[in-house]
């Protein structure tokens, strides 16, 4: 998770750490009249707590008990949930007021959340797949330990599929982060998740990573020529810029702001780079945008604007110069190539260029496509950078 800058937790608890937490949380629970007790188990009575059902949209009455697992007949109500489960052997167990047992699933989360949050706090997170039953329970307890208990945000993030299929061990296509950054850049897997929606599936594919890790090589080599051009200038540039480029940072800004207000809309932050990315290529690269007025000060304020935005989300390297590095080496990788053969390549087609060689030529280029590398033709020669491979691209206008 370091390699992706995500935020360390500030704890990671252990329900094995917290019992007399869960204990206690129980005990509230049954004293507040919400539970009862049966031989050594102990349940939530869902019928007590009316605003069952409120996260998920769920009725009581609606929910089919014993298509999973066989209904516990002790229990008042086939949805009520176990809080405390006697002990069983050969199974862990702790000392309770009601015999030795161990705690239910749910409660443990609610136990936990409270000792650390509080019984009201900002955002609760999980997958899809817990809303119902596993969120709705932990309302429910909550509530009934606590009668202002509340989140403020329930966050569920959608799956993640393979090629369209649903990621499972039993399927035979599933990965671990460190198997995909093995061959990718761990900032290109991030900006992959981040360009669909949280709570959408994620359709994980070969061919959407190298988009992505395109996209990031992009971004950081735009950086970085910005990086060089400003390192030729005095420190102390002025403030002023034309009121097009203004106009070009203040969408920026405002589609950031809107979107990521928007429920984290990610997808949409990232649509909008390409505006700010394009206006600085114009600026260095173009015959017009050279000799724009305050052309430096313009690109200065671009690239602040953009690494500002790239903090907030999580991808911004510790140097563009060392990313764009790592991008290479991790091209080369899936490539199976070292830069000494592409370098090879390269001088082979210049040399067959000069003899007016084309088809070679072009054959060489093609080649190099083909697995992952494009080459990009200057006045001061050719260099190569990352691509989709060509394989991969006509396989996505294959299917599409």
């Amino acid at each position: 998770m370091v390699h992706l800058q995500c935020l360390p937790p500030s704890v990671e608890p252990r329900v094995s750490d917290h019992m007399p937490q869960i204990i206690d949380m129980i005990k509230q629970i049954v004293d507040n009249g919400y539970a009862y007790r049966v031989e050594g188990d102990v349940f939530f009575a869902v019928e007590k707590f009316p605003h069952y059902g409120q996260l998920s949209g769920r009725k009581v009455e609606d929910n089919r008990a014993g298509e999973r697992v066989a209904v516990d007949s002790r229990k008042r109500n086939p949805a009520d949930f176990a809080l405390w489960k006697s002990a069983k052997e050969g199974e862990p167990f702790w000392e309770s007021p009601w015999g030795p047992g161990r705690p239910g699933w749910h409660i443990e989360c609610s136990a936990m959340s409270a000792a650390y949050l509080g019984y009201t706090f900002d955002i609760h997170g999980g997958g899809m797949d817990l809303v119902f039953p596993h969120h709705e329970n932990e309302i429910a307890q909550s509530c009934a330990a606590c009668k202002q208990s509340n989140v403020g945000y329930w966050i569920h993030n959608g799956f993640v599929t393979i090629d369209s299929e649903k990621m499972s061990k039993s399927l035979g296509n599933f990965f671990t982060i460190r198997q995909v950054i093995d061959l990718y850049h761990p900032l290109a897997l991030r900006l992959f998740l981040m360009g669909t929606h949280y709570r959408s599936p994620i359709n994980y594919s070969d061919v959407l990573l190298e988009s992505a890790s395109e996209r990031l090589f992009y971004i950081y080599q735009t950086l970085h020529d910005c990086e060089d051009i400003l390192s030729q200038h005095d420190k102390g540039l002025q403030e002023f810029i034309l009121p097009e480029i203004s106009n070009v940072i203040n969408k920026f800004h405002n589609d950031f702001f809107a979107s990521m207000s928007d429920d984290l809309h990610t997808p949409v932050v990232l649509a909008a780079l390409s505006d700010p990315l394009k206006t600085i290529n114009d600026l260095l690269h173009t015959r017009k945008g050279k000799k724009q007025a305050k052309r430096i000060e313009s690109v200065a304020a671009l690239e602040k604007t953009i690494r500002n935005i790239l903090n907030v989300m999580g991808l911004m390297p510790t140097s563009y110069c060392e990313a764009l590095q790592q991008l290479r080496v991790m091209a080369l990788k899936r490539a199976k190539l070292t830069e000494g053969e592409i370098l090879q390549k390269i001088e082979e087609r210049t040399e067959a260029r000069k003899k007016k060689e084309y088809e070679k030529s072009d054959a060489i280029r093609k080649d190099l496509a083909v697995l992952g590398i494009a080459l990009m033709d200057s006045p001061n020669g050719t260099s190569w950078r990352p691509a989709i491979p060509l394989a991969l691209q006509e396989q996505q206008v294959a299917s599409s």
